[in-house]
């Protein structure tokens, strides 16, 4: 969740670290700070509650030309948004940042304060901190000290530890929290996210759990929890500045949105072929044989990742008899006792491959011998080196928090799994070759969107911003893009909105129905065309301030009609998606959010 940056080298360390934060700011930004030491031992501390920018005006009153430092930006966790519960920490000879939680840190600080420690913050952080601190007092090396210290850690770390009296290195560490170390000459970058190492580097190590390093102007040392060195895989950073930059648009959200046509022909290049019915995802590992053994399909992942999951699903089962799908939120599946049925694979859905409760699913079902693949964007995340086979959706970066593209990517991808399926357990090849059609048209038919229907949806916005509850309704493949529809508007427009399936509205929901609220009907002119008009008809009875999204030409009564023209009968939902994208993204502007970094959320959820 929060931000790490770390830097040692000859150059600015402050600059550094500056600009490391304002790119990881995504990741958390109630509060930020950082520390730098120069060789004389010499540190300097600034920390500020809220966005890197407070922290920014206290660095601009306080310049040194320090070479070594760590810095954080912060969501919080343990302790409210403030100064004192900002990162680093400073305890006795001890600076630390940390992302995660220690789950056994009430009992550490027992230990602790029976040995003098006075704590001022709220943080379960500068608790792990004296731990490392009463250990060096003991130890030859600050290495030393930080190993022992993680031995008596029950929870999740991701790390980056100096001394005050060592400006020559910086230790790291983590535990089911992303750390990649990025290397040159003469000097090494730490960060929880490649975003913060493009332009200084693309020379990076992802590092694996369970390990620790001493970070140096020579490099990075590398030890697994035994002490053994271990070797480093250097590996190649794909990701350059023009994706992390705003280019011309208002926020990253509404870049994010206008860039899934050219994201989705990355995800579909070289996986479909209309010319010759070719569906493939290279990585997979997985033979055509054992695609005819899977009887069932557990997808699994949370927020929009989940809603992916479950759209997709949906079109599975209309591929493929015989095969059972399952759709899981993780944070709910990792605490029950649920059963797995022979002939299962699971499909690990998550942007970040970092996301915890579906890592714990993962970690679960591999314990339980299911083949598990890997639907994710970043590439090296712990998801991706853990499953069994996978595939990158290759969205690029996504910096706003509200997911967008990536949600797009994740059906298609899980989609074309489906199309597999299909292919070796012989199913009917019309309809494999109209899906296979419908992905190839879709960057083109979600452009059109884009060109023909902004002004409009804008409009809307404006028109309907004022209200403070909303309810999403669709059947079929349109309840689960009701659910993400209702969940981008809550995200970042503070609306409260809930998404339910059509049916569903007259055994409860529709009891909320009065003049405070407005309604998102979605209508697909399809074989449940009568069925969706009546429930429309329903709400209407009661007051309905309806907003119908709809491919028909056909009359329907509603406040407003946005009419989607498209030649997609099966994919259809995709495009209704980016209405309700840009539904949201207006409404948000219009109602003066910070659209990008909505409160209380940020990007990547590495804790429970």
């Amino acid at each position: 969740m929060c931000g790490i940056v770390g830097y040692i080298g000859n150059k600015n360390a402050q600059n550094i670290l500056m600009a490391g934060l304002k790119r990881l700011e995504y990741r958390g930004y109630d509060s930020a700070g950082i520390m730098t030491l120069d060789e004389k031992e010499k540190s300097v501390l600034l920390r500020a509650k809220g966005k890197v920018s407070e922290l920014e005006k206290r660095i601009n009153g306080n310049k040194v030309e320090h070479t070594v430092g760590i810095g954080h930006t912060r969501w919080a966790t343990h302790g409210e948004p403030s100064k004192r519960n900002a990162h680093p920490h400073a305890i006795g000879d001890i600076y630390i940042v940390h992302n995660g939680i220690i789950e056994n840190y009430q009992d550490l600080k027992l230990i602790l304060e029976q040995r003098d420690y006075v704590f001022k913050s709220d943080t379960d952080t500068e608790i792990l901190g004296a731990l490392i601190d009463s250990l060096y007092k003991q130890s030859e090396t600050l290495l030393e000290a930080v190993s022992g210290a993680l031995q008596m850690v029950v929870g999740a770390y991701g790390i980056a530890v100096m001394s005050a009296d060592n400006p020559e290195e910086i230790v790291v560490a983590r535990q089911g929290s992303p750390l990649i170390v990025g290397v040159d000459e003469g000097e090494v970058f730490i960060a929880s996210d490649a975003s913060a190492l493009v332009g200084h580097t693309d020379k990076v190590i992802y590092m694996h759990d369970g390990e620790i390093g001493v970070c140096s102007r020579d490099g990075l040392e590398l030890y697994d929890g035994d002490s053994h060195v271990v070797r480093a895989q250097v590996e190649k950073l794909e990701l350059d500045v023009q994706s992390i930059q705003k280019n011309g648009y208002d926020h990253f959200l509404l870049k994010e949105i206008y860039e899934q046509p050219d994201s989705l022909r990355a995800t579909l290049s070289g996986r479909i072929d209309p010319k010759t019915g070719y569906a493939k995802l290279g990585g997979l590992n997985v033979s055509d044989e054992q695609l005819r053994d899977i009887e069932h399909v557990f997808i699994i992942g949370c927020g929009t990742a989940y809603y992916a999951g479950l759209l997709a699903g949906y079109y599975i089962e209309k591929l493929v008899d015989g095969v059972t799908i399952h759709n899981h939120i993780a944070s709910e599946l990792r605490y029950r006792s649920f059963h797995v049925p022979e002939s299962t694979v699971a499909l690990i859905v998550s942007q970040s491959g970092e996301t915890a409760d579906t890592l714990a699913c993962l970690t679960e079902l591999k314990r339980r011998g299911v083949t598990c693949l890997g639907v994710v964007n970043a590439v090296g995340s712990t998801i991706a080196r853990e499953v069994d086979g996978g595939v990158y959706v290759h969205v690029g970066a996504e910096i706003s928090v509200a997911s967008t593209k990536a949600f797009t990517s994740q059906v298609v991808s899980i989609t074309i799994f489906g199309l597999m399926l299909a292919q070796a357990k012989g199913a009917g090849l019309q309809l494999i070759d109209e899906y296979i059609e419908e992905l190839d048209a879709l960057p083109k038919e979600i452009t059109k969107v884009l060109e023909t229907k902004a002004g409009e949806v804008k409009k809307l916005a404006k028109k309907y911003a004022s209200y403070d509850h909303a309810v999403f309704t669709g059947r079929d493949t349109l309840y689960p893009t009701a659910l993400e529809g209702a969940l981008k508007l809550k995200e970042i427009s503070y609306i409260q909105s809930e998404g339910y399936a059509s049916g569903e509205l007259k055994h409860g929901p529709i009891a909320l129905i009065d003049d405070r609220m407005f309604e998102v009907c979605y209508i697909q002119d399809n074989w449940l065309y009568e069925k969706s008009q009546s429930n429309l008809i329903e709400i209407n009875a009661r007051g309905a301030h309806a907003i119908v999204i709809t491919d028909t030409d056909k009359r329907l009564s509603a406040e407003a009609v946005v009419r989607v023209s498209t030649r997609l009968r099966h994919l259809t939902p995709l495009l209704f998606n980016v209405v309700s994208q840009l539904f949201a993204y207006h409404v948000a502007v219009v109602r003066g959010n910070d659209v990008d970094q909505p409160r209380n959320l940020a990007k990547s959820v590495t804790v429970e």
